[in-house]
């Protein structure tokens, strides 16, 4: 009977240390390391891109996937996202609207989700809604898509379009997913930001307030996960609004919005050394064009995060390929050289010249108002293409800083180096328009150049066949001094502004001369017109495409690849320095400051005069007043 008890009260303990351990495990599992492996703005990088010193190289999905597959085996479970604009960009884009090259192969690649970003919206609803239905079409797996606060116009809105909704659904397009690895759960959704809005004006899309959706969204998710699944999620953002020096549109987001654990913040092509921490969340970026995989470990409590690592891996030329991708890509190349390549006469990786020259990087080109030799060679193209296109003499050929994706390498230049570098459009892989501005219009765009960048650095504009020279030290909306047409043999000619001028540019950069009046708050404006003079609305710049000979429209990168062709070989030496035709200076000098001086310079003199004059005035008044009493 003793040795019975004895057995009893063994078992007894037994059973509690069983117990225990087996809360201490479960206790052990809720508080593993968690790996979120991320990208964003890939921008259809699919190939590795050559730097700009032309001395190796980084990026590359073959690259990318070596790594991706390092981390998961590291950690099986991990979790790969991206935050979207993981189109446009390069020649892989061309079959966006047919092929869906960038979802299926970040399918192969083994992403879980990505968001859309601004750029998707480039080839128009109409080619968001082909793009869709390739992908599914294709049968090959393909990533989630998630989007909370930019979806398309409901039954009833202005807009609605059932086929936009039918793609839609066919993909399984969704505000937010719940996916579980190794026990854990995510609920993983997407946000579109304002910025990203603003550079979508032909989505077709109805934005929402961010936060605002962000928190339905997170609370939405977070309730069915614990009803259904029994847990509470990591919640995960995948966003395309951006950072900038710290701050920015998520960290705004962040603070606003409570329950999100990661935001994974694309757009502004930022990289964060270190995750910002705001609210309990974890703001992260890891740059464009899969130069760095992002990865972040986190310790999950059962209900919140804490950092464990976070580490931004470069992918360079030391990184060995992927085979499986790096074949896929070879694939996809032939396509886009059968499908699209093959009108032009061109080969993917055909060499176009030898350049000597370090050019500028996109960066450097909008960094500060200044001559860049880069656009030069653009902007020269865009002229010569033009007027070989349609026989007439092109007065000015106009390009922007915020249409130049990428440079033109030191050593040899191919036609996907140009493509990447030019490639930016509306639905249009950037194709050139002829219109006509006034003198008086081509003298505001000019004055757009200097008084604009400062606060729009996408504005800064680069000019073939005009001279012109500012002072920044000037008052803003008159600081050009000076502005000339600029033939090709280096005559000069005053612009008169009640003349038309025949003038070339991108669809973008017509969009935005377009916009002026609104970007300058009224103060300028620059209306795109006709052969007669008749003003042309914006949505109307597409009956504008400028043709070539084959009755192809006249591409911004295939006007630079032909432009390339006539030096034979040797990228010509005048675009070793600056020529001249954009001189930036600043002083304060009176007589520069006051020199070809127009009505704002003058307002703000007469406004400046009244404010000083108006003490003196009141103080003789005062005195006079006195003086009257005492007498």
């Amino acid at each position: 009977m003793k040795l019975k008890r004895i057995l009893a009260v063994l078992l007894v303990l037994m059973t509690c240390a069983a117990l225990c351990l087996s809360v201490s495990a479960a206790q052990a599992t809720r508080g593993d390391v968690i790996t979120v492996l991320f990208t964003h703005d890939l921008h259809s990088h699919l190939l590795p891109t050559t730097n700009d010193s032309g001395k190796g190289e980084y990026g590359g999905y073959a690259k990318l996937m070596t790594l991706i597959n390092i981390q998961k085996k590291i950690d099986p479970n991990a979790i790969l996202v991206d935050g979207g604009d993981f189109s446009m960009g390069s020649l892989f884009q061309t079959a966006y609207p047919t092929s869906a090259l960038e979802l299926r192969i970040m399918g192969a690649m083994g992403y879980d989700a990505t968001t859309f970003g601004n750029h998707e919206y480039d080839y128009l609803p109409s080619g968001l809604k082909s793009m869709l239905n390739a992908a599914v079409a294709s049968g090959d797996p393909l990533p989630a898509i998630v989007c909370a606060n930019y979806l398309p116009p409901v039954e009833g809105q202005e807009g609605y379009d059932a086929a936009m909704w039918e793609a839609f659904n066919n993909y399984g397009v969704k505000k937010y997913i719940i996916l579980e690895r190794g026990g854990v759960y995510y609920a993983i959704f997407g946000i579109f930001g304002y910025d990203a809005d603003d550079c979508a004006p032909n989505s077709g899309m109805v934005f929402e307030d961010p936060a605002a959706v962000a928190q339905e969204t997170v609370d939405a998710a977070v309730a069915e996960c614990e009803s259904v699944y029994g847990a509470h999620p990591v919640v995960v953002c995948l966003s395309h609004s951006g950072t900038s020096d710290g701050m920015g549109e998520d960290y705004e987001l962040a603070e606003a919005v409570n329950g999100i654990d990661v935001i994974v913040s694309g757009h502004t092509h930022s990289t964060l050394k270190e995750p910002i921490e705001v609210n309990g969340t974890l703001i992260v970026s890891a740059t464009d064009y899969g130069r760095r995989l992002g990865v972040l470990k986190l310790r999950f409590d059962g209900q919140a995060v804490s950092l464990v690592d976070y580490m931004l891996m470069d992918v360079t030329g030391t990184v060995k390929k992927e085979p499986g991708i790096e074949a896929l890509i070879e694939q996809y190349k032939t396509a886009v050289e059968e499908d699209y390549l093959s009108k032009y006469g061109y080969t993917f990786d055909q060499v176009l010249i030898n350049n000597p020259y370090t050019f500028d990087t996109a960066g450097q080109v909008s960094s500060t108002p200044h001559e860049s030799t880069l656009c030069n060679v653009f902007s020269d193209a865009y002229k010569w293409a033009a007027e070989r296109a349609t026989g007439r003499k092109v007065d000015v050929a106009v390009t922007a800083a915020g249409v130049i994706r990428g440079s033109l390498p030191v050593g040899a230049v191919t036609v996907s180096d140009v493509f990447n570098a030019a490639s930016l459009g509306v639905g249009t892989e950037g194709e050139l328009i002829g219109i006509y501005l006034t003198g008086k219009d081509l003298k505001n765009a000019i004055e757009l150049d200097a008084s604009v960048q400062p606060l729009m650095h996408s504005a800064q504009l680069f000019m073939s066949g005009a001279e012109y020279s500012f002072n920044q030290k000037r008052m803003i909306f008159n600081r050009v001094d000076y502005a000339m047409l600029r033939a090709d043999d280096g005559t000069l000619t005053p612009i008169d502004n009640g003349k038309l001028y025949f003038v070339v540019a991108g669809m973008y950069m017509g969009q935005m001369l377009g916009s002026v009046e609104e970007t300058s708050m009224g103060l300028l404006t620059v209306t795109p017109r006709d052969a007669e003079g008749n003003p042309i609305a914006v949505n109307d710049l597409v009956n504008y495409v400028l043709r070539d000979e084959n009755g192809n429209p006249l591409k911004e990168w295939a006007a630079i690849a032909s432009y390339l062709e006539t030096m034979g070989g040797e990228m010509d030496a005048r675009y070793a320095e600056p020529d001249g035709r954009k001189v930036v200076y600043a002083s304060l000098n009176p007589v520069k400051l006051l020199k070809n001086a127009n009505i704002f310079t003058y307002a703000v003199l007469i406004l400046a005069a009244v404010i000083i004059a108006a003490p003196v005035l009141i103080i003789c008044a005062v005195r006079r007043r006195k003086k009257h009493k005492k007498g």
